[in-house]
């Protein structure tokens, strides 16, 4: 009767190869729902900061809206005018969004809401 249960709890042969198989397919559904499109959106962001130039309308981390005025390449950082007379000096990443150029970044905004 012992040697009948001894037999009963071996494991199954196929039953190591599945629990070796899930973590892998956990890492790559991992990857392509949450890694992938960040690193999508991170590109884009990259890509929209290399395009701004003097005179584009952006909207900057606080929220605020304003108007480029100045781009220092070296030193990595901007000047907004959010007001008349007003400028603010913050570093280039500050900048979300830019709202004007071609206009396919409002249309874009828009689409998101």
């Amino acid at each position: 009767m012992l040697h009948i249960l001894a037999q009963g709890s071996t494991q199954q042969p196929g039953g190591s190869a599945i629990g070796l198989l899930l973590p892998i397919v956990m890492i790559v559904g991992l990857y392509f729902l949450m890694i992938r499109p960040q690193r999508n959106r991170q590109r884009q962001q990259q890509a929209m900061l290399a395009s701004l130039r003097e005179g584009d309308e952006v909207m900057i981390s606080g929220g605020i809206f304003g108007t480029l005025t100045e781009i220092d390449e070296d030193g990595g950082t901007v000047r907004v005018e959010i007001a008349p007379g007003t400028t603010v000096r913050l570093l280039r990443q500050g900048v979300i969004q830019r709202l004007s150029g071609d206009g396919s970044d409002e249309e874009g905004a828009d689409e998101r809401r």
